[in-house]
């Protein structure tokens, strides 16, 4: 852009940080919305368009492979985003991936097709969270991630509240096609609103070329400066090996690693009750596939504090209100055992019980989140350069989406195979037991090491943690 060039249109309001924070909420409850609307018509297409027997292993065969293409495709769309000079064009490629694999779904009547387009939705789902949640870092920076997250789960809970809810009841009411003019018209908005962003990183450019081409030359230079500085130098014996890779680099921090696994509980504990909870209300109170679908209302509901807990994890830090979150959940899950027979008290008190530990997966996701944030700061201000001109936001929300797909996988997994092997009550204290487990490291780690005298995010422990880098400068 010359000096003399105007802005784009509305260049304030599509660079804020409200509309950005909107857009990306937005791009994710579209990616799940679309995940979970399918998931009642899927019966239909595989007998009526592929002429397949809708049977369980099929139908879990297709979803599955939605889950190994995102758990693949994650870090590779992280690494992308971080390599590319626009990561909205990043953005734009998971949003064709997405439109692709709506428009295989929509046309498809052969199982091999179906199978493609779970794969390209999968693969587009690695595309939305690595680089929206880096766009969110980029937008408010570290000291506000926390609460732009709350906003980002949201949408996450709202796209799996409802699209199993609304795929059912249009498909009923007016069929095969009609949900998928529900499911392109959505599309059509999220492809309004990333075509319409603007990065931060762009409009600061942007401002910078209407002040002065002087700006320009500055980054010209700078950009000369940062190709020499890789080049090698004859002193250092080994300067290729003075690097670890960033996702490498990132796996060295104790508080990285116990993000990531607490990422993957969090996941596995939700992802429990997708697998047995209509079912058990279907076999308990007799309710049809709405009761089935309206019972994780109690669940999803509290998505509405997700902002508050990504406020107080921004201002206060994020091992608290995550450790709480996971310590309060066990007993939440305990008490699911003692839903046993259909009466109104004892609805009542399954709606009570999913309500709180609705609250506490709710408490844990936003911290959880922003710590990735939390630690890539950190690394840089310890070791400015550790990562590189490119950064590492991208490949870290990469990687736990990695976890968090993962984690989807064990818990549908888990609270199957238990629940079948050795009944209700043993899966819920077994999901218990292992988020009062999982307090431990973050109570210990998230945030740094628990010592005295630390800030709310760690961040002035300077022998916190060994960063491999400076072992050779």
């Amino acid at each position: 852009m010359s000096p003399s060039s105007t802005p784009p249109m509305f260049f304030a309001f599509r660079s804020s940080k409200p509309f950005i924070i909107a857009s990306v909420s937005i791009a994710i409850f579209t990616d799940t919305f679309l995940y979970g609307v399918v998931v009642p018509i899927f019966p239909f297409a595989l007998k009526e368009r592929a002429g397949i027997h809708p049977d369980k292993s099929k139908a879990t065969g297709i979803f599955n492979f939605y889950g190994a293409f995102l758990f693949v495709g994650a870090p590779l769309c992280g690494y992308m985003a971080d390599r590319a000079a626009s990561r909205r064009r990043i953005f734009l490629v998971g949003l064709l991936l997405l439109t692709g694999g709506s428009v295989m779904l929509y046309v498809g009547k052969h199982i091999g097709l179906l199978l493609a387009a779970r794969a390209l939705q999968g693969l587009s789902a690695g595309f939305v969270w690595a680089y929206g949640l880096a766009l969110l870092v980029d937008t408010v920076g570290s000291d506000g991630i926390g609460q732009a997250i709350g906003y980002a789960g949201m949408g996450t809970n709202l796209g799996v509240l409802v699209s199993p809810l609304l795929g059912g009841i249009v498909f009923n009411k007016r069929g095969y096609y009609a949900v998928f003019g529900m499911i392109f018209g959505l599309i059509a908005l999220d492809i309004i609103l990333r075509i319409a962003i603007i990065e931060p990183r762009s409009a600061a450019r942007s401002a910078k070329s209407r002040e002065t081409q002087a700006a320009n030359d500055i980054e010209d230079l700078r950009e000369k400066q940062n190709s020499n500085f890789h080049h090698p130098r004859p002193k250092p014996s080994a300067p290729g090996k003075r690097k670890l890779p960033p996702v490498l680099t990132l796996l060295t921090s104790r508080r990285f690693v116990v993000a990531i696994i607490a990422s993957f509980v969090q996941s596995t504990l939700t992802a429990s009750f997708d697998a047995v909870l209509p079912m058990y209300v279907h076999k308990t109170f007799g309710w049809d596939s709405i009761g089935s679908g309206l019972i994780f209302l109690p669940i999803a509901l509290p998505c509405l504090f997700g902002p508050i807990a990504g406020w107080i994890a921004d201002r206060y830090g994020s091992r608290w209100p995550a450790t709480v979150a996971f310590l309060l959940a066990c007993p939440w899950y305990v008490c699911l055992r003692f839903v046993t027979c259909n009466s109104l008290s004892q609805k009542v008190i399954l709606c009570i019980i999913l309500g709180g530990a609705g609250v506490c997966l709710n408490l844990a996701l936003a911290p959880v989140m922003a710590e990735i944030a939390y630690v890539i700061e950190f690394m840089e201000k310890k070791s400015p350069g550790i990562f590189g001109s490119s950064g590492a936001y991208a490949q870290a929300y990469g990687l736990s989406c990695l976890s968090f797909a993962g984690g989807g996988v064990v818990g549908s997994i888990w609270a199957g195979m238990v629940n079948d092997k050795a009944g209700w009550g043993t899966m819920t204290w077994s999901l218990g037991l292992l988020s009062a487990v999982t307090a431990v490291p973050v109570v210990l780690f998230l945030g740094g090491k628990l010592r005295r005298g630390s800030d709310s995010k760690g961040a002035e422990i300077c022998h916190q943690e060994a960063i491999p880098e400076n072992k050779s400068s």
